[in-house]
């Protein structure tokens, strides 16, 4: 990471699941328009991780930084409209709504912000375009093969936008080829935008579309020479 300041800071983060221990004081940073993997073990604190740099759950100890604004310390209010315009989420599964067509999964968001439906379709069609799946603008989620509903997804969460995607295993229900498809048109799209992206993964594969990789293992980022 260069020198500039980063984007994203999480500090010393503490996190547990009743008794159990997922985060034990981990680190990380990440800078405007980086693409950073968060690799390690089931169990190791990932998504633990992942889920309180985007807000979404709050640290029992440590800090989590977003562009020079204390996150854990912001109402609920203000974080879900954090991630409604400056964060994209995207899961394993996409969690695409089953109702509704791919065009219309996607300028959600949009209506959401209070933008037209004509405009929110419209828009959401040129991100269909850029993730290649603008044929399937009309098809429903069940219509849908598994890396093309998941590149849906991706367009969802960047149709917004963002300054930041976070990624949780985007490619982990796909097989090699649909793997491949996702990250490319992910890494494109993000490289183009200037957004920057949190990609948690154990597949070594994936990670390699990154700029960079933290390895988590214990709730604890170990030492780059050592997640060498």
């Amino acid at each position: 990471m260069s020198g500039e300041k980063p984007l994203l800071v999480g500090l010393d983060l503490v996190k547990a699941h009743g008794r159990t221990p997922a985060l034990r004081g981990a680190s990380v940073a990440l800078a405007a328009g980086e693409i950073l993997a968060v690799t390690g073990p089931s169990g190791s604190g990932k998504s633990t991780l992942l889920h309180m740099l985007a807000g979404i759950v709050r640290p029992d100890e440590g800090s989590v930084s977003y562009a020079g604004q204390r996150l854990d310390r912001l109402p609920e209010q203000r974080l879900t409209e954090l991630r409604r315009t400056e964060f994209g989420v995207v899961f394993q599964f996409g969690q695409l709504i089953p109702e509704l067509t791919a065009v219309d999964n996607v300028g959600l968001p949009l209506l959401l912000a209070g933008t037209s439906r004509a405009e929110a379709r419209g828009r959401a069609g040129e991100w269909l375009e850029r993730f290649g799946v603008r044929g399937q603008a009309e098809l429903r989620p069940g219509e849908l093969s598994g890396g093309q509903a998941q590149r849906v997804a991706l367009a969802r969460a960047l149709v917004t936008a963002p300054k930041v995607v976070f990624a949780d295993e985007p490619t982990g229900a796909l097989d090699s080829l649909a793997s491949e498809q996702v990250m490319t048109a992910l890494v494109r799209t993000a490289r183009a935008a200037g957004t920057a992206v949190l990609l948690i993964t154990h597949d070594a594969q994936v990670a390699a579309y990154a700029d960079r990789e933290v390895r988590l293992s214990d709730g604890l980022v170990l030492p780059a020479e050592v997640a060498a």
